[in-house]
């Protein structure tokens, strides 16, 4: 049987592999190319309305971008990307009341630094999970999350399911 360690490192690999894959390089001012997540029915029709409230600029002048494959499930600002997807399967993270965490303007936030690769935001308790990651090259810190708390507030209901 493996370790408490073992299995943490193993589920921290699989983290860093899933990030890796979430957010791919893109040439300049060509489309992030971005992993779609696969949202059921009820969450798909919340990050399809997220997705229209979503900001043209954040950190007051980080223009959004195209993201390849195009989806209403995803969206990206600024080279490197800044990428949002919305509908991800509830993260781990999410549950553990141990982590870091953030609220802004009404919306619960799991903060989870990554060094050098900058941070990863996941929304909590909301009836859709948004991912947020954010390269380090912006010096990210929660006060990002300013310009997500109005959009993910109107778009994606609380849940008490935690």
């Amino acid at each position: 049987m493996a370790s408490s360690t073992h299995r943490l490192r193993r589920a921290s690999a699989a983290a860093a592999l899933l990030l890796s894959a979430a957010v791919a390089c893109s040439p300049a001012g060509g489309a992030a190319v971005v992993a779609v997540p696969s949202p059921d029915t009820e969450a798909a029709g919340y990050c399809e309305a997220l997705h229209e409230e979503l900001p043209t600029k954040v950190m007051d002048d980080v223009a959004r971008r195209d993201v390849s494959p195009d989806s209403p499930y995803t969206a990206a600002w600024g080279d490197p990307a800044i990428v949002l997807r919305c509908g991800i399967e509830r993260p781990a993270e999410a549950m553990d009341p141990e982590n870091n965490a953030a609220e802004v303007d009404g919306v619960g936030w799991v903060v989870d630094d990554r060094g050098d690769d900058g941070i990863r935001f996941i929304s909590r308790y909301r009836e859709a999970y948004v991912e947020l990651l954010v390269p380090a090259s912006y010096h990210p810190d929660a006060s990002i999350l300013v310009d997500f708390a109005k959009p993910v507030e109107k778009s994606i209901p609380k849940t008490i399911d935690d």
